[in-house]
């Protein structure tokens, strides 16, 4: 299947690397013309994925009508905020019914819709054929060959049963489920519970507080899910509970990393102009928390990061409120 990865950040270039290193035809969209041109020249992404190198079978584009052309399938790998805009700017390049492969993890700030709503209008005339692949993936670590799991979520069986051998390697093995909408938030969703184990940890908590954070993150995603038609037990796999544990504990999680610095005392507009790269979670905890009065859904971590991070509340506060909350019964999923 001929596939152009839409976006170059570590992600959506470690996935095109995959898909080209496996031998199949696969063009990676890079939006800046001068890092499209050092790829081509030295075969690596020194931006956001330095010291890889690049399939010598990698197409690079940084035009969308020249990245596109022959391709069946595309994977979108920007951030979830510019997803629409991106789309919009394509469109008029694509096929009719394209296969769509979402990889991009968040929720559409201006209209509080997760990706696949994104998708849908953004190409409404183009009728696309969605899929969504999340799960615990680091890209410095797949981009190295190291063993991996994710989920691939779509409607359509024998589509998604296409996408998961497009997608599955020796070491990379994707598992499918109709889920779409319960991958694609928890995908989303990990990311605030990340920045939440993260300042715990720059708060010098223990392993104790970072595990009863993943546990309850757990059921703030799953309540959400189900108030949003996704099954439950979806966030028990690998793009619930999977990607959970890997954010919430792993050095390489751009949010964790986030989480950390603010536990540390540091504030987030420092934070983002030491990167680069984008930490989802920050976008998306301001729309969960939005998401969340809307749909009436309790998500009280959520709540705390977004005082964090919008309301300048100390850290250390936040915990404490969380803590003192009323006593309750553990929540029982089935």
């Amino acid at each position: 299947m001929n596939t152009t990865v839409i976006g170059a950040g570590a992600w959506g270039t470690t996935l095109a690397d995959l898909l080209a290193k496996k031998g199949e035809a696969a063009t990676l969209w890079v939006r800046e013309p001068e890092l499209a041109a050092s790829i081509v020249k030295t075969r690596e992404n020194s931006w956001f994925l330095p010291g890889v190198r690049l399939s010598a079978r990698l197409k690079v584009e940084s035009d969308p009508a020249a990245a596109v052309r022959g391709a069946e399938a595309f994977v979108l790998v920007v951030p979830s905020q510019f997803l629409r805009a991106t789309l919009e700017s394509f469109a008029a390049f694509l096929p009719k019914r394209p296969v769509v492969v979402c990889a991009s993890k968040g929720i559409e700030l201006a209209s509080l819709k997760p990706m696949s709503k994104v998708v849908s209008e953004a190409l409404h005339g183009l009728r696309p054929r969605y899929a969504h692949i999340s799960g615990p993936s680091f890209a410095a670590e797949v981009s190295r060959g190291m063993p991996t799991t994710v989920s691939l979520g779509c409607a359509d069986l024998e589509l998604g049963r296409s996408l998961q051998r497009l997608f599955s390697t020796d070491y990379f093995r994707v598992y499918t489920t109709r889920d779409f909408v319960g991958v694609e938030l928890g995908g989303a969703v990990k990311n605030v519970v990340a920045i939440a184990a993260g300042i715990s940890d720059g708060l010098g908590f223990g392993h104790d507080a970072r595990a009863a954070l993943i546990t309850r993150g757990l059921a703030e995603m799953s309540r959400l899910g189900k108030a949003m038609g996704a099954r439950v037990h979806t966030f028990m796999g690998l793009s619930g509970m999977g990607d959970l544990v890997l954010t919430c504990t792993g050095d390489l999680s751009r949010n964790r990393q986030v989480g950390l610095k603010l536990g540390q005392g540091k504030r987030l507009s420092e934070i983002m102009a030491e990167t680069r790269s984008v930490a989802e979670g920050v976008k998306t905890t301001e729309a969960l928390h939005r998401l969340a009065e809307k749909l009436g859904v309790e998500l009280p971590i959520t709540e705390q990061v977004y005082a964090i991070l919008y309301q300048d509340k100390d850290p250390a506060a936040a915990v404490a409120d969380l803590m003192g909350r009323a006593l309750k019964d553990e929540e029982v999923w089935t």
